[in-house]
């Protein structure tokens, strides 16, 4: 009998709940039952806590591939003619954009097939250059250029002014590097057309530049393990929330909230908790409908990190309020997804208690109890071989190699130290200003502001060092398990060389 590859991947999928399960029960045990003095105790809880992190969200992801595998292909329930065609208003907002960028967005818009459509330039600029290239901009490509008196709530505060000027029954939005595909509006309209209660549909962002550097590279695929099942896996359970670009609006439904959310600068996911907690739908549609540019350098993409991370760690403590005081108004799945999404970029935090506890045991032999190395690696081994191979496996049914993906996790992986500095920006209110994500190689980064990955990559090598000398002396097979850590982390944090070999 013939095992066709989704059966294979169903299988995976139970085995890697079951197998990451199983290592919970084992490190939850390992820990009761160990003889902790206070200190130790201290960095164990930190430790553990910072694994079952990454369990968790772990298990989350999985669990999305399952709820995308098991998706119901999208049906209009009801055609949808030609010539009924409902007005769109298209907002393209920027803040001293380069204005080449602005031109092949605008190119690509106004080639959209929709003809009952409007496209608004809401431009923010304050420099008398930026300002100058947006009229000429607005005359050449026939835009309605929209500026506001008064600057507050950054995109989100000149979105929801251009809003109450607005009759049309859709909104449109595009980031200023966006470059929609010409059907974008065709595919889309009937889609909400179809269901009065959908507030919006969200669509794919693809980077254009992939082939430009690694970062880019990078970056691109880091995006990509997003929007496929990451995606498809919350749109199942009515939890897909706004991107803030490549996105469709259905204005009322925008109105009813009061606009988008201007308290915090990821104005896109604070907005779609508000929409879902009023009963309004949500959608994710799963094929490439624009394109735009990723970050060329590790300037670019931190602070593009440090932006996402601090504005969606910000909406974290408004869903707890919000859990704690009206726990009805999101079902049990979207309130499980919007924990997941919301808490994320606290994976900085988690990283760097599980890259510093390894190094605290081999100088310092902090904690001085450790399970016998058999028991730890059973429980382990199969948890992240079968979690792995779900995630190359499902990813590589679409295309996509393990050499890029790896990549991705890479460029992540060194930007623990900005989704640090993020969270503590969000959890403690600190306020932080945000400029935009440069485009193209721009300006290199100086050495000088790795110092936290340098800090821990000669942290872990001095450990690694002591570490095999350790063994040496004492045979014992904590400090090879360590040890190993020690050498994994290394290599990873290294990387940064290598992402940044061609911007030298």
């Amino acid at each position: 009998m013939k095992i066709k590859k989704r059966d294979l991947v169903n299988a995976l999928i139970v085995m890697a709940l079951m197998a990451i399960l199983v290592y919970v029960i084992v490190r939850t045990a390992l820990f009761l039952f160990a003889d902790y003095t206070g200190i130790e105790k201290i960095f164990s809880i930190l430790l553990i806590l910072s694994e079952f992190f990454i369990l968790i969200h772990g298990a989350g992801y999985v669990l999305n591939i399952f709820s995308a595998l098991e998706g119901k292909e999208l049906k209009l329930s009801r055609p949808y003619k030609v010539d009924q065609k409902s007005s769109v208003a298209i907002l393209v907002a920027a803040r001293h954009e380069p204005k080449d960028v602005l031109e092949k967005t605008f190119i690509t818009i106004n080639n959209l097939h929709y003809e009952n459509k409007k496209v608004y330039f809401l431009d923010d600029s304050s420099d008398e250059n930026f300002l100058k290239d947006a009229e000429d901009l607005a005359e050449n490509y026939k835009l309605v250029l929209f500026r506001r008196k008064e600057r507050h709530g950054a995109k989100a505060g000149i979105v929801n002014d251009c809003l109450k000027t607005l009759d049309q029954k859709y909104i449109v939005i595009f980031d200023a590097d966006q470059n929609p595909m010409p059907e974008f509006l065709d595919v889309l309209i009937p889609i909400m057309e179809d269901d009065e209660k959908l507030a919006f549909v969200q669509t794919p962002q693809f980077y254009s530049n992939i082939e430009k550097n690694r970062i880019a590279r990078g970056s691109a695929f880091q995006q990509a393990v997003f929007y496929e099942y990451i995606c498809e896996g919350k749109s199942s359970k009515n939890a897909m929330f706004c991107c803030g670009t490549n996105i469709i609006f259905r204005k009322d439904a925008l109105i009813e909230i009061g606009g988008l959310d201007e308290s915090t600068v990821t104005e896109d996911f604070a907005t779609s908790v508000k929409l879902h907690s009023r009963g309004w739908k949500s959608l994710y549609y799963n094929h490439v409908c624009a394109f735009g540019m990723g970050p060329e350098n590790l300037s670019s993409y931190f602070k593009q990190q440090f932006r996402w991370a601090t504005g969606t760690l910000s909406v974290l403590k408004k869903i707890i309020y919000k859990f704690i005081t009206r726990p009805f108004s999101l079902k049990p799945l979207q309130w499980w997804e919007y924990f997941l999404s919301s808490s994320y970029y606290m994976v900085g935090i988690a990283f760097f208690f599980l890259m510093i506890c390894p190094v605290i045991y081999l100088l310092f032999k902090v904690p001085s109890f450790f399970a016998k190395p058999e028991i730890y690696f059973l429980a382990f081994l199969p948890y992240i071989v079968l979690s792995m191979s779900v995630f190359y496996m499902v990813l590589g049914t679409r295309n996509y190699t393990m050499k890029d993906l790896f990549l991705g996790q890479l460029l992540g992986f060194s930007a623990f130290s900005v989704y640090i500095r993020g969270a503590i920006s969000a959890l403690l209110g600190i306020k932080v200003t945000f400029g935009i994500t440069e485009k193209g190689i721009g300006q290199k980064i100086s050495y000088f502001k790795f110092w936290p990955q340098f800090m821990m990559i000669f942290l872990n090598f001095t450990a690694l060092v002591w570490g095999i000398n350790r063994y040496a002396i004492e045979r014992n097979g904590a400090i090879l398990v360590n040890t190993f850590w020690a050498l994994y982390h290394f290599i990873l944090l290294s990387g940064i060389f290598y992402l940044t070999e061609e911007d030298k």
